[in-house]
C-alpha cells in the first residue's frame, strides 16, 4: 500500500526550490522520511545558540520569523515553502537566531542524513544552497562560507563554472629578459639575439618602465635615425602599458587591440608600481580563434556604419547570453561587454567626426556616466553623456560649443541606432547644458556641491561615476580634481550626498513583501532599478568618496575596496559586492528574457526560487542604508 501522506509531501516540496532539482524517486524516498510538526503561535522552533537539530525545516502553512535574542527586530519570515535552519547543520555550529511561529504553523521536518548527499550529488541543489540558503550569510559565495556550508577543504575545492575557452587564464613566459635604461642599443640588440626573444623590459629600480621590440629595432635603428651607441631610454616605448598576471585569453587580446601593442607586460598587480613577472607577445595568442570578444572587437573597429555596428551589437547580446548561461562570474563578464561597449561608442565618435565639416577645433572630451561610466551597462539602456572641450576666447566661445553641439548630435544619433535609447532627461552631449567648456564645468559642478538640493545632489552624483572614452583625458582629470577639492573644503557635502541616497525606496514592505508601483504604466510591476539596484550604487558612491578614492567606479569594486578601508565592515561590504553583482545579473537575464531593460519585473512571471534570491539582497541594502545614515548624520541635516 502507498504512503499516501509522504505522497502529499512530495506533491508539496517538488513545487519549491530546492526540492524541484531532485528526480522524482529522490525526492519521494526522502519524502518518507519527513516529519510533520505543528506549532501553535509564538512557540519556539530552535533557540539561539541551541545544538542544531537533525532535522532543516520547510514551511508547510503558517509562518516562522527569525530574530535575534533581544531584540525586537524581527530579521526575517518564512513563509509557505522556505527552507530555515539548515545551514546549522551543514556547517555544524549553534543557531545563530531564534526560530518562532508567528502564527499557527505546520511545519516540515527534513532529516540531514538523508538530505546532505543529494545536496553533493546534484550540482543545481548545491548552487541554490550557496546563493540562498536561510542563513544571515551575506555574501554566501564567499570561500569561507561555502567550506563551512559543505565541510569541505578550501583550498581544496573553489567555486567554478563551465568555463568557456576564451575566458581561460592565458599562459606567459615568465622568464624575463631585462634591461637597464643606460644600457646601449647594441647591447641590448645582442641579448634579444642571445635570447631568441622578440622584446625586452627595460627596469629602473626593479620596476618597469619601458619595453623594446624587434619593431623599434627595425624603425628607429635600421632606419638610421639613432645609431647603435645610444641608449634604451631613448628607443624604448614609455610609459609602459601594464596588467595584471591573471589575465584572460579573451582580455589580453582586446588588450592588444584596445592599445594597438604586440607585447602586454605583467605584474603583480597590474600598475608599474609592482615588478613585472612576464611579458604576453601576439604570438602567444594568435591560436585565439571563433566567435570570442577579440573577434567581436575587431569587427567593431573595422565597421565602417552605425548599422554595421548594430548587426555587430546582436552579436554582443548573444555573447552576453552564453556567459549568463555558463554562470561565468558576473565581474568578468562585466569588464568584457564594458570593453565592448566603450569600442562601440569609439568607433561611432570616429565615424561621426569623419563626416564633420572640419577637424574639431580645439581638444575635447567625450564621457559615458551612469551604468556605462560605472562598466555596468551589460545591456541596451539609454544614453548618459556629456563632451568637455578646452577653454577658448570669449568671443569663440560659443562657435567652438555650436560645433560640438553639431558633433554630439550625430553622435547620439548614431547610439540610438545601435541600440542605445536616448536619455528620457536628455542628459547627453546633444544638449547645450552637457557640451561645456572645461571651465564652465568647473563653475558648474563647484555650483552643484556648494548649492546641494535634490537636483543638484543628483546631477553632482553623476558626475562621480564618469569614464573616458574618448578624447583628451588630461580634461576629465582636471575637472575630477576640481570636483574633489569643492567637496573636500565643503565635507558637509557628502552628508547631502548620503541623504539622495537613502531618498529611493525600500525594496520590501512590511514582512519581506516586494513594494511594487502602485500607478502608471507598471503598476504592480517591482521596479528593480530604484528599489533595489540603485540604492546599492548610491551608497557604495557616497562611501568610496568619503575615502577620496577617485579611480572606482564600478560599484562591485567600490565595495571591495571599502572591504579593505575598514577591516571592521569587511562582511558588509563584501556582501554588498556580491548583492550588486546578484542584482546587476538577475535585472540582465530579465532584460534578455524579455528584450527589455530588465528594470520592471513581473512578479507573477518569478519563480520561488528567483524571488528567494532577490529577496536574499534585500536585507543588505537596508544594512547598508543603516551605515550611511549613522556614519553620516543624515537625520541633523533633515532637523
Amino acid at each position: 500500500m502507498k504512503n499516501t501522506i509522504s505522497e502529499r509531501i512530495a506533491d508539496f516540496l517538488k513545487n519549491y526550490p530546492p526540492f524541484n532539482a531532485m528526480e522524482s524517486e529522490q525526492l519521494e524516498k526522502l519524502s518518507i522520511e519527513v516529519v510533520i510538526i505543528h506549532k501553535e503561535t509564538n512557540t519556539i522552533v530552535f533557540s539561539q545558540n541551541e545544538n542544531p537539530h537533525d532535522h532543516f525545516y520547510v514551511v508547510n502553512k503558517g509562518a516562522v520569523s527569525l530574530s535575534k535574542v533581544g531584540s525586537s527586530q524581527i530579521l526575517d519570515i518564512c513563509d509557505e515553502g522556505d527552507v530555515f535552519g539548515l545551514r546549522p547543520l551543514l556547517a555544524q555550529e549553534k543557531y545563530k537566531l531564534e526560530a518562532k511561529a508567528y502564527e499557527e504553523t505546520i511545519l516540515y521536518a527534513i532529516p540531514i542524513k538523508e538530505f546532505k548527499p543529494l545536496a553533493l550529488e546534484n550540482k543545481r541543489i548545491g548552487n541554490f544552497l550557496i546563493e540562498s540558503f536561510a542563513s544571515n550569510t551575506g555574501n554566501p559565495y564567499s570561500i569561507k562560507h561555502r567550506g563551512k556550508l559543505y565541510g569541505i577543504n578550501e583550498d581544496a575545492e573553489r567555486y567554478s563554472t563551465n568555463k568557456i575557452l576564451d575566458l581561460q587564464p592565458i599562459k606567459y613566459s615568465k622568464d624575463l629578459i631585462t634591461c637597464a635604461e643606460n644600457a646601449s642599443i647594441k647591447e641590448i640588440a645582442d641579448i634579444m639575439t642571445k635570447h631568441n626573444v622578440s622584446s625586452i623590459l627595460v627596469e629602473k629600480e626593479q620596476l618597469p618602465v619601458g619595453i623594446i621590440t624587434d619593431k623599434d629595432l627595425r624603425k628607429k635603428v635600421a632606419t638610421g635615425q639613432y645609431p647603435i651607441t645610444e641608449s634604451a631610454r631613448t628607443i624604448m616605448s614609455s610609459p609602459i602599458i601594464t596588467y595584471p598576471k591573471e589575465l584572460t585569453l579573451a582580455q589580453s587580446q582586446m588588450a592588444m587591440m584596445k592599445s594597438n601593442i604586440s607585447h602586454l607586460v605583467l605584474t603583480e598587480d597590474g600598475t608599474t608600481e609592482t615588478p613585472a613577472v612576464g611579458i604576453l607577445s601576439k604570438h602567444d595568442i594568435m591560436v585565439a580563434v571563433g566567435n570570442n570578444p577579440a573577434v567581436l572587437l575587431r569587427a567593431i573597429k573595422r565597421a565602417a556604419t552605425a548599422k554595421r555596428l548594430r548587426s555587430i551589437r546582436h552579436g554582443t547580446m548573444n555573447l552576453l547570453q552564453g556567459y549568463l548561461e555558463q554562470n561565468i562570474p558576473l565581474g568578468l563578464v562585466s569588464k568584457i561587454i564594458s570593453e565592448l561597449n566603450d569600442a562601440s561608442t569609439k568607433q561611432v565618435i570616429q565615424l561621426a567626426l569623419a563626416k564633420m565639416e572640419r577637424e574639431p577645433p580645439v581638444k575635447f572630451t567625450w564621457l559615458s556616466m551612469g551604468s556605462q561610466g560605472r562598466g555596468e551597462q551589460l545591456l541596451n539602456t539609454d544614453q548618459d553623456n556629456a563632451i568637455i572641450f578646452e577653454d577658448v576666447a570669449d568671443e569663440k566661445l560659443e562657435e567652438t560649443r555650436s560645433y560640438f553641439l553639431k558633433l554630439g548630435e550625430r553622435i547620439s544619433k548614431s547610439l540610438n541606432t545601435i541600440g542605445f535609447e536616448y536619455c528620457p532627461a536628455n542628459m547627453m552631449a546633444s544638449n547645450p547644458s552637457w557640451c561645456q567648456s572645461l571651465s564652465e564645468w568647473k563653475k558648474i559642478t563647484a555650483h552643484w556641491i556648494h548649492n546641494p538640493g535634490p537636483d543638484e545632489i543628483l546631477l553632482s552624483s553623476i558626475f562621480f561615476d564618469y569614464s573616458v572614452v574618448f578624447g583628451e583625458k588630461l580634461l576629465a582629470d582636471e575637472l575630477s580634481h576640481s570636483i574633489f577639492g569643492h567637496a573636500n573644503r565643503y565635507p558637509q557635502f557628502f552628508t547631502h550626498l548620503a541623504s539622495g541616497a537613502l531618498q529611493n525606496p525600500s525594496p520590501s514592505g512590511f514582512f519581506r513583501d516586494f513594494l511594487v508601483e502602485q500607478d502608471g504604466e507598471h503598476k504592480d510591476f517591482f521596479d528593480l532599478k530604484l528599489r533595489a539596484l540603485m540604492p546599492i550604487i548610491d551608497a557604495a558612491r557616497v562611501l568610496i568618496l568619503s575615502h577620496s578614492i577617485k579611480s572606482i567606479n564600478n560599484t562591485a569594486g567600490r565595495y571591495e575596496k571599502l572591504a579593505e578601508l575598514e577591516p571592521n565592515n569587511k562582511e558588509l561590504y563584501l556582501a554588498c559586492s556580491y548583492a550588486s553583482k546578484a542584482l546587476l545579473k538577475f535585472r540582465t537575464r530579465q532584460g534578455l528574457l524579455h528584450n527589455d531593460s530588465g528594470r520592471y519585473i513581473a512578479l507573477d512571471k518569478l519563480n520561488k526560487e528567483e524571488k528567494i534570491k532577490l529577496k536574499r539582497t534585500f536585507k543588505t541594502i537596508k544594512e547598508i542604508q543603516s551605515l550611511i545614515e549613522v556614519r553620516f548624520q543624515v537625520k541633523n541635516l533633515l532637523r
